[in-house]
């Protein structure tokens, strides 16, 4: 692979890991949050395939098959699963009560910030993560390292994303653009992490969904409902 076509596909990759972040503030049914984290797993995946096939080193394409199997694959398909939970009523329920139920599980309703806010929060962090790796890219301008600022703008918008969400399946997903972003951040920074790092990072990862996912729907069962803020009024 020569050097520009690597860099072209490297800079699209990383564009769209970025996009699919930003697009994340902007929907607010689940699903469709859900279906751009599935994207973005396989944004992850092909950033570390390119920087394999570059590099010449195959532990790193193993490394890419198993981001895009689980970040791509079966993180979003538990997360579906739990929503698919999350909007199954009782059946003593009536009509009206289980549409209002549904409407309200399967979509944010109301962020704690708005969408045209939470935009330009993105742009905003964007620009603060390429002030950031600015003297980190100048010292090796290599077009992985060009690219680093890409990571920790994602590092930003999942803990934004985290933060300013109610739901909790909106805040588990905030939480794994979180993790992606670290990934591509050690990606880029170091040309890939050791294939037995990414292993166990990744089962900490699929563990936390687990148990998130559990937690979540029984929740939903106790409560009624996954916005924290209503569980937050229940405690008081």
């Amino acid at each position: 692979m020569s050097e520009s076509l690597f860099t072209q596909l490297l800079n699209l990759a990383c564009g769209a890991f970025l996009l699919a972040a930003v697009i994340v503030l902007w929907r607010r049914e689940l699903a469709a949050i859900v279906r751009l984290f599935a994207l973005q797993g396989l944004a992850l995946a092909a950033i570390a395939l390119l920087l394999g096939l570059h590099e010449k080193r195959w532990d790193l394409i193993v490394v890419a098959a198993g981001i895009g199997a689980l970040r791509a694959g079966l993180l979003p398909y538990l997360i579906r699963r739990a929503l698919a939970a999350l909007v199954a009523v009782r059946s003593e329920e009536q009509d009206g009560m289980r549409a209002y139920a549904r409407s309200e599980e399967v979509r944010e309703t109301q962020p704690l910030v708005n969408v045209a806010a939470s935009l330009l929060t993105a742009a905003a962090l964007t620009l603060l993560a390429y002030a950031v790796a600015r003297p980190l890219v100048e010292l090796d301008p290599t077009p992985a390292t060009r690219a680093l600022p890409v990571g920790l703008a994602v590092v930003l918008i999942g803990f934004f994303v985290l933060v300013t969400r109610r739901r909790a399946l909106a805040q588990m997903v905030g939480f794994l653009l979180l993790d992606n972003g670290i990934t591509a951040t050690a990606f880029l920074a170091a040309s890939g992490v050791p294939l037995i790092v990414e292993l166990g990072v990744s089962f900490d990862v699929l563990l936390a969904v687990l148990v998130l996912q559990l937690l979540t729907v029984r929740v939903r069962e106790a409560f009624g409902t996954t916005d924290i803020d209503d569980l937050r009024e229940l405690h008081d």
